[in-house]
Formats: C-alpha cells, sequence, structure tokens
C-alpha cells in the first residue's frame, strides 16, 4: 500500500486543527467558575469551539487515514505538538523554555525517520485511493 500525499495533507491539517482545539479548551477551562460549572460550561463558546474543532480535526484524520497506511500518517499527528507550542505562546504567553523546543525538535526528528523508512511507499502526486 502506498501513501498519496493528499492523505498526509489531511492529516496535517488535522492535527493544525486540533491544536486550535486544544488551544480552545484552554481559553474556556480558564473561564469555568466553580460556584455554577454546568451552567457556565454550558454557555462558554471557547469551550464548545475547542470541542468543535477537535471534532473537524477527527474529521480531516478520517479523511487522510483512509487512503494511506498508518504507521506513515499517524506520527504525522504529533506535529499537533509543535502547533501547541506556537499557540500557547500566541494566546496565553507561555515562554518556550529549552526542553520544551528540544522536545519538538525531537518529535520533528522522529517523524522525519519515520517519513523516511517509509521510503517509496509514499506517492508525491495527488492520488484517488483504490479500494
Amino acid at each position: 500500500m502506498t501513501t498519496p500525499f493528499s492523505s498526509m495533507a489531511w492529516v496535517v491539517a488535522g492535527a493544525f486543527i486540533g491544536s486550535m482545539g486544544a488551544a480552545g479548551l484552554k481559553a474556556g477551562a480558564k473561564r469555568l467558575t466553580h460556584e455554577n460549572l454546568i451552567q457556565s460550561a454550558i454557555t462558554n463558546w471557547r469551550l464548545a469551539a475547542g470541542v468543535l474543532a477537535y471534532l473537524i480535526s477527527s474529521v480531516f484524520f478520517v479523511f487522510g487515514l483512509r487512503c494511506g497506511e498508518l504507521s506513515v500518517l499517524y506520527p504525522l499527528v504529533s506535529l499537533g505538538y509543535l502547533f501547541t507550542l506556537l499557540w500557547s505562546r500566541i494566546f496565553f504567553a507561555e515562554p518556550f523554555t529549552r526542553f520544551k523546543i528540544a522536545g519538538v525538535g525531537l518529535i520533528l526528528v522522529g517523524v522525519m525517520l519515520l517519513g523516511l523508512g517509509a521510503g517509496d511507499n509514499v506517492q508525491v502526486h495527488v492520488s484517488t485511493c483504490q479500494q
């Protein structure tokens, strides 16, 4: 089985959207109140946006996984950690630390190595699935 580039693009887009979901959940969680937890959760649009982003990212993952090899595509999900690091800095002013940068660097090296291990099983052109 080969993995088309379009499948990889779906999965990376899903990781990007999922990372926005994590930021939405964080932003929503900061606005929850202990006194009225249920009501503050129901009326919290940031929390709802985070859940919706996770749902949409799952749809993207399904489209990507439909045509490619799981062993090639699933490591791309870890790119969401890179995006999440950026959102945490932009939206919550969380610092970049040496350990965070080293961790993301190791993730990127791992994704690259797994991509190299895929060898000729990745199609660079956009193709349709052969069921």
